[in-house]
């Protein structure tokens, strides 16, 4: 439908997954995309895309988000290109779960670093350009951690509930300048993560059960649609939308378990 023509997309954690998805569908809308991730996969999905769409402009560049200096790498290299960056979707993250007081510290910084540092760092790094244009959209990529608490999954909650601030804080500071800040939590989404997930469990089966269980529509949500998602807040189809949180559990979070 090209809701997204002549646009430059960067997504973060893009190797596999939901950030995958989201590159694809930005592409499929008529963005350019720039699909990064600390994983040498991420060129590997970029080539995929590239042969399915062979019209398409598709970069893949390695970066560890918690690293601000890989983000300076990444920008100087894409301004030299001419590329700005007009929508910025902050996927990448990683699962820390512990019992608070068990937790070592170092596991606090890596979720903290990963998870919340790194989404600051990329709206840090293309702010400058979105400011200079008052034009610009980020999307980031929360968690139903970020609303409610699952006992065990320490810290990782913690980052989900400071990067939604973010977007709320982000959100209403740019808002005049002609920028918004969403964000997109997802519940449980059927990619290689939860499936590796149930099959480390004694009974995977049983564990697949459990999770479905607590979903109200009795399934996971495709990574598409979250993908589908992010295309909407990135798109000009939703102007007023800003600051804001869109919930894809399928009513996890509006049914009480007794």
């Amino acid at each position: 439908m090209n809701r997204l023509k002549d646009r430059r997309i960067l997504v973060t954690g893009a190797a596999q997954g939901i950030g995958a998805a989201i590159a694809e569908a930005c592409i499929q809308e008529g963005a350019s995309v720039v699909l990064t991730d600390v994983s040498d996969q991420v060129e590997h999905t970029a080539g995929s895309i590239a042969a399915q769409f062979p019209a398409a402009s598709v970069v893949a560049y390695r970066l560890n988000v918690s690293q601000r200096s890989d983000w300076t790498e990444v920008m100087a290299r894409l301004d030299s290109e001419g590329h700005g960056i007009d929508g910025l979707v902050n996927n990448a993250g990683i699962n820390v779960k512990h019992v608070p007081h068990e937790m070592p510290d170092a596991d606090w910084d890596r979720c903290l670093d990963t998870n919340l540092r790194g989404a600051w760092y990329g709206a840090l790094s293309v702010l400058p350009q979105m400011l200079a244009r008052r034009a610009g959209v980020i999307v980031n990529i929360a968690s139903v951690h970020g609303h409610a608490i699952i006992p065990g999954s320490f810290p990782y909650p913690v980052a989900k509930h400071g990067l939604i601030g973010m977007t709320r804080a982000l959100g209403v500071e740019y808002a005049s300048c002609g920028i918004r800040v969403n964000a997109i939590s997802p519940g449980y989404v059927d990619t290689p993560l939860i499936r590796t997930w149930w099959q480390e469990h004694p009974n995977p089966e049983a564990a697949q059960r459990a999770t479905l269980q607590l979903i109200p529509t009795g399934k996971l949500a495709a990574a598409r649609e979250v993908a589908m998602a992010a295309v909407f807040l990135l798109s000009d189809e939703a102007p007023s939308i800003n600051a804001t949180t869109l919930i894809i559990d399928g009513g996890s979070l509006a049914q009480f378990h007794a």
